[in-house]
């Protein structure tokens, strides 16, 4: 085909960017739409078939055609569009900016991959082959070369329906005699091989070659004869790959054990049964905990990212909770994932200090006029704090602070009372390490004086916990949070207040921690225990119907998510009223929900609106007034508006450089955004300069090996190759292997 034909009068072919035994992949101009687009063009049936063959075939190609447009999940790849054009039959889909799994093995000179990827790709494609399967459809031809990773980390399955088409076509080789369709036979099921019926066990099967390969660097049948590799498949025992690999866990290698079974009913039941295996598996071997590539707020998402779908991977280190304050913004994901807020739930300290005026150990009594006037002002602190001015609120604790130690001792409750809300403003604006000190002290203070079980020093370790997940040390968060639960049940009960307010914080560090279906479960146990306690429509148990949407969408059930934060955005308006930041949260998250099943025009509408009332209500220069025009912008771009895109991303980026600072996460991601939309308008020189900008500031506030540094110079790379500066980005490729390489060897 021409470099110049125009497909329908809408789909310019650019140029090829993949061939094989079906047809050629090229990357192409929707003239229609303005944006680019993957088009898949079948070679057309040889002259040995029939009209009536000719014509079965264009109908079953319809068909498949719109079973694969049907699909709607973040790890399938998007088809937009479908047709025939002078005897051709082609797929319009989504323009996908990354490697496939087959040169990413390539880029690592074939030999194993960390880990940590492993496992999160083996999630990934768990979770897109549990949605596909239970809408009925079986891939047939899973491999490395149709699976994609992109480079903010999202792992996309590719070619639905095409094995089939290919088989009926007959451009598959056969085996002499056998009768038996040739796809690729490294990663074919017994079944495949025996010519029987293919269930979804088929696709396990292929998953299992492909994580092997992933694992030891070689697929389980490694031969160069073609019939040899089948018999391999349907006869003989794969080598254990830890035997390959001595390092990888042994869960990891069971798992991929099972998925080689050479019987079906061997095989775990379904992909849902796989990503349990896993998660499992990975939890009990907390040293092979995965690291973040990419939200993804939360975040979470904006991620949210994916708040996953995932979520922008510079924030994963992040640790994220409900916006019922309404005082901590969250990162958007580049293509506004869903996500978390930053903020958890209210701190159970009480609102004042004590009010006692003499200690013990031979102090004199201070002045009662001295202490009712530090209690003044640590009122007027907490005061400032409830209207969000943490940075103010810090300052006056501090002082407080310093005051009362001076005149009552270190070590009496209102200096640890002052202490604890310096503590809890520093954990507000961002200085997490800080805050961390702070409440160290204050708990060991007071587990000295009231012992460890006390409400006081139960509060104060809750709120270690938080600031330790948003460190990222979410193991060491897990673990307080779980020691404060057994405390708060053991003398609380398991339905106070309190109690339920720490299980919800401990359902979401099993979010951060990757244990999402232990996450969602207890979730759901919390909303319900607060239903009933609390009311259906009281703010904490809102707050936790919130999360448990968030875990459906980290789970990809976006449906799900979708009706669960609009009941609860709809159950927020009547309860705070349509201008509170929570309902406004909830309704952002929609917007989000929305995006991810593709219904772009819907979010679009609401994010407009969403607009308009966050800058009535915050102004136009809030970080949510901002984060809501970012998802705007995002989905002009889904819906290949991409010169409207780039326009918003670009003053959303002035924006937030103004008010956020210039290497700040979210200015970054909206910097990011002006790249992509400059890409689809094929301007990459422009997007190049943009990229680079991210990347070096990600390495300079980061780190050279941090993930999001890390995928910052994979998108550089991939716009250098963009511009026929080939060498240059398999050079750049290399570095980031080598640093991943380097990252997975120190450990999570």
């Amino acid at each position: 085909m021409s470099d110049t034909m125009l497909i329908q009068g809408r789909y310019r072919l650019l140029d090829t960017i993949g061939r094989g035994g079906m047809g050629e992949v090229w990357r192409a101009r929707d003239e229609s739409l303005g944006r680019h687009v993957a088009v898949k063009c079948l070679k057309p049936p040889g002259a040995h078939h029939d009209p009536s063959f000719t014509r079965v075939l264009r109908e079953r190609f319809r068909r498949e055609a719109r079973v694969a447009a049907a699909l709607q999940h973040r790890g399938v790849t998007v088809v937009h569009d479908f047709g025939e054009f002078d005897g051709v039959l082609y797929l319009v889909m989504e323009m996908l900016d990354g490697r496939n799994l087959g040169q990413v093995l390539e880029d690592n000179d074939h030999r194993p991959l960390a880990v940590p990827d492993i496992v999160e790709i083996a999630e990934q494609v768990a979770s897109a082959l549990a949605y596909t399967h239970q809408q009925g459809i079986v891939h047939r031809d899973l491999k490395p070369a149709n699976i994609m990773r992109l480079t903010d980390g999202t792992v996309k399955i590719c070619d639905f329906g095409i094995a089939r088409l290919g088989h009926d076509i007959g451009f598959t080789s056969r085996l002499t005699g056998t009768g038996v369709a040739m796809g690729t036979p490294h990663y074919m099921s017994p079944e495949q091989i025996g010519g029987t019926e293919v269930d979804q066990r088929s696709d396990l099967y292929s998953l299992g070659c492909v994580l092997y390969e992933l694992a030891t660097g070689a697929p389980p049948f490694d031969l160069d004869d073609a019939w040899g590799i089948l018999v391999g498949h349907r006869d003989t025992p794969p080598e254990p790959p830890r035997r390959r690999r001595t390092e990888l866990p042994e869960y990891l290698e069971r798992v991929i054990l099972d998925l080689l079974a050479k019987l079906p009913e061997q095989r775990p039941d379904d992909a849902h049964e796989l990503s349990r295996r896993i998660i499992a598996g990975r939890t009990a071997a907390a040293r092979y905990a995965p690291t973040a590539v990419t939200p993804l707020p939360r975040p979470r998402p904006s991620e949210p990212a994916g708040r996953d779908a995932r979520l922008p991977s510079w924030t994963r280190g992040m640790t994220t909770g409900h916006q019922a304050a309404g005082a901590a913004a969250r990162t958007a994901l580049p293509d506004a994932a869903a996500g978390l807020s930053e903020d958890w739930i209210p701190r159970t300290a009480p609102d004042g200090p004590a009010q006692a005026t003499q200690v013990t150990g031979g102090r004199p009594a201070a002045p009662p006029e001295a202490v009712r006037t530090l209690t003044d002002r640590h009122q007027a602190a907490l005061s400032l704090g409830r209207l969000g001015r943490w940075a103010e609120a810090g300052e006056a604790h501090r002082a407080v602070a310093g005051e009362r130690a001076r005149l009552l001792g270190p070590d009496h409750p209102d200096t640890l009372a002052s202490r604890y809300e310096l503590a809890f403003s520093l954990s507000r604006t961002g200085r997490a390490a800080e805050a961390l000190r702070e409440y160290k002290q204050v708990a060991e203070a007071r587990i000295a004086a009231l012992g460890a079980d006390h409400p006081d020093t139960l509060a104060v370790r809750q709120e270690m916990a938080y600031v330790l997940g948003r460190l990222g040390r979410h193991a060491d968060a897990h673990q307080v949070y779980a020691a404060v639960l057994a405390a708060r049940e053991g003398t609380m009960g398991p339905d106070h207040p309190d109690t339920l307010r720490c299980r919800h914080n401990l359902a979401f560090s099993l979010s951060r921690l990757g244990r999402l279906d232990d996450s969602y479960r207890m979730a759901c146990q919390v909303a319900a225990a607060r239903a009933r306690v609390l009311g259906p429509q009281h703010p904490d148990t809102l707050v936790t119907r919130f999360e448990v949407a968030y875990v459906l969408g980290q789970l990809g059930r976006w449906l799900e998510a979708l009706e669960t934060y609009r009941e609860v955005a709809e159950a927020r308006a009547r309860a705070l009223g349509a201008d509170h930041p929570d309902t406004l949260a909830a309704r952002y998250e929609v917007g989000i929900s929305l995006g991810r099943l593709g219904r772009s025009a819907e979010a679009l509408r609401l994010y407009r609106a969403l607009i308009d009332d966050r800058t009535r209500v915050d102004g136009p220069a809030h970080p949510e007034t901002l984060r809501a025009r970012h998802g705007f912008g995002v989905n002009l771009g889904r819906l290949g508006r991409w010169e409207e895109a780039l326009a918003e991303s670009r003053d959303v980026c002035a924006v937030r450089g103004r008010v956020l600072g210039a290497d700040h996460p979210d200015t970054l991601v909206s910097r990011r955004e002006v790249a992509v939309s400059l890409g689809w308008l094929g301007r990459w020189a422009d997007a190049l300069t943009e990229y680079r900008a991210v990347a070096a500031a990600r390495e300079r506030v980061l780190g050279a090996g941090h993930p999001d540094t890390l995928a910052g110079r994979t998108d550089e790379a991939h716009c250098l190759e963009q511009l026929g500066r080939g060498g240059e980005a398999a050079e750049l490729y290399r570095r980031v292997a080598v640093l991943r390489g380097q990252r997975a060897a120190d450990g999570p």
